[in-house]
């Protein structure tokens, strides 16, 4: 999956100048985004179309705010704001974090679609924007945790 591959999106002429800028260090895209609050921002959108989406909602606790506030944190710390989600939590450990709730590949793009939904309501810097939407294409599918009923194991090496 890659930025282009997210709906409403696709190369836009009017970036080229900025992808062809070196992609930005962590630090840089945290810093001009407009740092944790930026997040903070971020997220809150993000959780709001959670609360009102059929597919994602059933998957969340009833509580969202503790996985609002730990993904502002996450997120934030990824991009450059220091050991904010490490410090509270430890190692990320994502798959891991993640492995009680069921993430089959639909819940996984809808979870995609409307986190780049609120990365572009943002109105970040382009750069800013790629990168986030590149890490959400590269990391969405390592969360996956369900599949599909009609997926066929691989046969077993019975060596």
């Amino acid at each position: 999956m890659t930025p282009d591959d997210l709906p409403g999106t696709g190369p836009d002429p009017a970036d080229d100048d900025a992808r062809a800028a070196q992609p930005l260090e962590p630090h840089e895209v945290f810093d001009r985004a407009g740092g944790h609050e930026a997040f903070e921002r971020l997220v809150r959108t993000f959780y709001a179309g959670v609360a009102e989406d059929d597919l994602l909602r059933p998957i969340y606790p009833d509580d969202l705010e503790p996985g609002r506030r730990h993904l502002t944190l996450f997120l934030a710390q990824y991009w450059g704001a220091g050991n904010v989600y490490s410090d509270l939590r430890g190692h990320p450990r994502l798959r891991m974090r993640h492995a009680g709730f069921p993430i089959t590949p639909e819940a996984a793009l809808r979870w995609a679609e409307l986190m780049a939904s609120s990365i572009r309501a943002q109105n970040f810097d382009p750069q800013v924007e790629d990168a986030l939407l590149t890490y959400v294409a590269r990391a969405t599918p390592t969360l996956i945790n369900r599949l599909p009923d009609d997926v066929v194991p691989l046969p077993q090496d019975d060596r």
